[in-house]
């Protein structure tokens, strides 16, 4: 998975507790984990589905892992499950009997919307005796975009980037997109009825809520314009075509529709299995927080600072130790270079790491920002003397992809076949061993 081995017993413990915690987050290790059929009866967290009522099976959605779920989901109903459509952004996963097409993330292409068009018109297909299985993953609000009437591609993919280069966090991002899609916050379950509609979810979002993973296709929302000119207003986004469209239109209550709405894998997940390898290898875990936000750089000196009063004082964990978070950080990008959130997270705690303590931190998708990496490892030698002034200068310029390049302190995965929150691990203590 990792594209090198790390040299150090502290740098391999570490690359070890992700690769566990992106390993126990795939989606399916979470559908064999959650998901059993016996005989004509589907069980998902507690629930039971009769198959027998039903003559037809659907797999639709989208997202970064939306591939690896549904064949995961083929691997648990085989040929039960009739045909769907599925997309992602790079194909990690090859199912039989669902089509996987692909689009653009973090900004929708125009095979975003070509390929939600197919899955909503594979939904119009459905009846009441189509039983819908919603392989929903992060990353579905750029991949399906099915914008609505009298909106262009356009101005979407502008405020998009306008928002995620002002560090709006995703769940204000999405109240903007649910507002000016035809898929989203329900749209696909609108779509399928009167079929029942089970969602399968790969939450990437901290707090897990439904409404919030990709934007929520099978989450019936309101329409709120007043809300997303809000978000728009609070960022100081520039989107005349999205603020005229958004003041002609009117509220929308939710539809109304029954949907069972499961979430299999989340960025617990990742951090429960890190937390395990911790233990193993004697190392105390300490859990700081699952839903750690904010600017990236400001968490990671955030992480520097425990990691000093843990090491000093034995506070909140006595050392050898492993401090580990999740959440989703975001960047206010105000340079013009190269970096992501995970990245600029390690270089702002490799500027104030101590001595005998190891930051390391991934995307659990792969790809921090729009690089190729997934994450960096980091140490108190990173940012050597005489650097300091060249680390600040990359993190105001958001350009901390080369700073750490150039120190071999990226990692390195690919596509992972996932997408959960980032997970972030610290080694405290007893580096030399």
């Amino acid at each position: 998975m990792f594209d090198r081995d790390p040299k150090t017993p502290a740098r391999k413990l570490a690359v070890h507790c992700l690769r566990a915690g992106i390993d126990a987050a795939s989606p399916e290790t979470a559908v064999r984990r959650h998901c059993r059929l016996a005989g004509d009866t589907l069980h998902i967290r507690g629930e039971e589905y009769d198959l027998d009522t039903f003559d037809h099976i659907l797999v639709l959605g989208g997202g970064k892992a939306a591939d690896d779920l549904a064949a995961g989901l083929e691997a648990v109903l085989g040929d039960r499950i009739d045909s769907g459509v599925v997309v992602t952004d790079e194909l990690t996963a090859d199912p039989e009997r669902v089509t996987v097409r692909t689009g653009g993330h973090p900004t929708p292409d125009e095979d975003s919307v070509t390929s939600a068009e197919a899955v909503l018109q594979a939904a119009e297909t459905a009846d009441d005796r189509t039983l819908v299985l919603a392989a929903i993953t992060g990353g579905g609000s750029a991949l399906l975009c099915a914008p609505a009437d009298g909106l262009s591609l356009d101005a979407l993919q502008r405020v998009t980037d306008h928002l995620l280069d002002a560090g709006a966090p995703i769940e204000d991002v999405n109240t903007v997109r649910r507002a000016c899609s035809d898929i989203k916050g329900g749209g696909l379950a609108v779509a399928a009825a009167p079929a029942p509609v089970v969602g399968m979810l790969v939450s990437d979002v901290v707090g897990d809520d439904p409404s919030v993973i990709a934007s929520g296709p099978t989450v019936p929302a309101a329409v709120d314009p007043e809300v997303a000119l809000a978000v728009l207003e609070q960022y100081g986004v520039n989107a005349p075509e999205i603020v005229a469209w958004l003041e002609a239109a009117d509220y929308e209550p939710a539809p109304t529709l029954t949907v069972d709405n499961h979430v299999i894998a989340s960025g617990r997940d990742a951090i429960d299995a890190a937390i395990g390898v911790a233990r193993e290898a004697d190392y105390e875990p300490c859990l700081l927080s699952t839903r750690i936000e904010g600017e990236a750089s400001e968490a990671g000196r955030f992480h520097a600072a425990v990691a000093t009063e843990a090491l000093e004082s034995g506070n909140p964990v006595s050392p050898p130790a492993v401090l580990l978070s999740g959440g989703e950080t975001t960047v206010t990008v105000t340079g013009d270079g190269t970096g992501g959130p995970n990245l600029e997270w390690a270089l702002a705690a490799g500027l104030g790491a101590p001595d005998r303590t190891v930051f390391a931190a991934v995307d659990t998708d792969g790809s921090d920002g729009s690089t190729d990496a997934a994450g960096a490892i980091v140490d108190a030698g990173t940012v050597g003397e005489g650097d300091e002034e060249a680390a600040r200068r990359a993190l105001d310029d958001n350009d901390s992809y080369p700073f750490l390049d150039a120190r071999d302190a990226l990692l390195r995965t690919g596509p992972t076949g996932t997408n959960v929150n980032d997970l972030r691990v610290v080694i405290l203590g007893q580096i030399g061993r």
